[in-house]
């Protein structure tokens, strides 16, 4: 099985392509989710406090969510090859350099190294299967992709306690540095050497512009979570990243040749695929950091049994994430979506009314339902998004759709965690009438999480459906 790359020179395996990028992603998610566990030792060793340690999170985010949309964009000037070579090199220089770090300052410039390598892994992955496969061969391999992000999440946290208690948090970086070093041969030689047919200017203002204004408000996000959004330095991240937003705008209708054409943001089937993403990940995301909040804290369950109520939801996600990616090939995107919304709905609504506070199994329930929904949702909506895309735009388009779809991801926990202290200082009953159980805050969190899929599923009415939807514009 081969695919032609779009320079139409080579042939290249796509199963050996999609084990690459696959594992790629694997090893990218990995290393967030397993340095998250490291946390509380790194402060230990270098006498930090916790916001000192905190950046050590926070630079990876905050570079991560800038770097995604420039590989986009890289994406359709540059070659594919070249692009995720030079994003894997420097990755693993950041892990050299953490592995490495004698002091605080050196390990948070690693991690800023760090992402600054690894944004390329999602956004050139996603591009290199939109466009490599034909429209109507996408699902299943972007399915697969969206799997690998559930496998890494899901194994990080093992792989780095376990590596954590046997060779100290150094190893966390170093094992990086092994796989990622491994993975770089596989990428040459899987890889197409793209070159544009297009216009190969790269819009370097624009791409600052639209750095800037996602980098802000993640950070004013992060910030509001930390010390308040009524602290300076969140709302004043707010107001930079609205003037940078404005001047990217700005900049793209001026520019001769913008970062990205403004008629990408009049796309409607495009900007329809990319608000679910921000809000279905938002509330996914969401609902997997307040499930061992409110296990914890509600029934008094160990790390080891709160895993046990999210797997049933993981391994739905793994599993029906390729199927619902390859289905969408076949019908069209939007019923699928409209599916996967609709589940999620149900199931943060049925938490909030007889399973936050109540037993255990009844969460994991919940859960199941929001695996099995997101699972319905994200591989046909980034096959949408793919699909409505010119081929010339394709990299930065999904590089945005990316960007923002992690953006959702980060913005979800910031804004429901200080919703739900708000629900707990008013020491209210709960907003849900359905609600009778001990756990009010927490009820009133998921009900907020629903309001963010009704959002999702207004902005779905503007993705097609059927056979249309396999029809790119432009």
């Amino acid at each position: 099985m081969s695919a032609t790359g779009a320079g139409g020179n080579s042939q290249v395996s796509t199963r050996l392509l999609l084990a690459v990028l696959i594992s790629a992603v694997v090893v990218a998610v990995m290393n967030s989710s397993m340095v998250n566990v490291a946390i509380p030792v790194i402060r230990r060793d270098f006498g930090a406090s916790e916001a000192q340690v905190g950046w050590v999170i926070t630079a990876y985010l905050l570079l991560y969510a800038v770097g995604i949309p420039l590989y986009g964009r890289a994406s359709d000037v540059f070659s594919l090859r070249r692009a995720f070579a030079l994003g894997l090199v420097v990755f693993a220089l950041g892990s050299l350099v953490c592995a490495v770090a004698p002091s605080l300052p050196l390990l948070v410039l690693g991690r800023v190294v760090q992402a600054t390598g690894a944004a390329a892994i999602p956004a050139l992955a996603s591009a290199s299967v939109a466009k490599i496969l034909a429209p109507g061969e996408r699902g299943m391999a972007l399915g697969l992709i969206v799997s690998s992000v559930g496998v890494g999440a899901a194994i990080g946290p093992v792989v780095g306690g376990a590596l954590q208690q046997l060779a100290g948090w150094q190893s966390l970086f170093y094992a990086t540095l092994v796989l990622t070093l491994l993975l770089l041969p596989g990428a040459v030689y899987a890889l197409p050497d793209t070159e544009s047919s297009g216009d190969r200017s790269f819009d370097v203002p624009g791409g600052i512009l639209l750095g800037l204004a996602a980098g802000l408000f993640l950070f004013g996000i992060t910030q509001g979570q930390g010390a308040g959004f009524a602290s300076f330095s969140s709302w004043g991240s707010f107001v930079g990243a609205a003037f940078a937003a404005v001047g990217f705008a700005w900049r793209i209708t001026g520019a001769r040749h913008p970062f990205v054409s403004p008629s990408l943001f009049k796309n409607r089937r495009y900007v329809a695929a990319v608000i679910v993403g921000y809000f279905s990940m938002l509330a996914n995301v969401s609902c997997l950091v307040l499930v061992p909040l409110l296990v914890s804290q509600a029934n008094g369950l160990s790390p080891a049994a709160t895993g046990l109520v999210l797997t049933p939801g993981a391994i739905a996600l793994a599993i029906l994430s390729p199927l619902a990616g390859r289905l969408s090939d076949r019908i069209g995107f939007k019923s699928l979506i409209y599916a996967g919304l609709g589940i999620m709905l149900l199931s943060v609504l049925f938490i909030s009314a007889f399973a936050a506070g109540g037993a255990p199994y009844l969460v994991a329930v919940g859960m199941l339902g929001v695996g099995v929904g997101f699972a319905l949702t994200n591989s046909p909506n980034v096959n949408a998004a793919a699909a409505a895309l010119p081929r010339e735009e394709i990299g930065v388009g999904l590089g945005i759709f990316n960007g923002l779809f992690f953006l959702g991801g980060g913005t979800g926990p910031a804004v429901v965690g200080a919703f739900l202290a708000a629900r707990r200082e008013a020491n209210a009953g709960a907003i849900d009438p359905l609600y009778q159980l001990g756990a009010a805050p927490f009820s009133d969190a998921f009900l907020l999480l629903g309001v963010a899929l009704l959002f999702a599923l207004a902005a779905a009415l503007g993705l097609p459906g059927g056979r249309k939807a396999q029809v790119p514009e432009g």
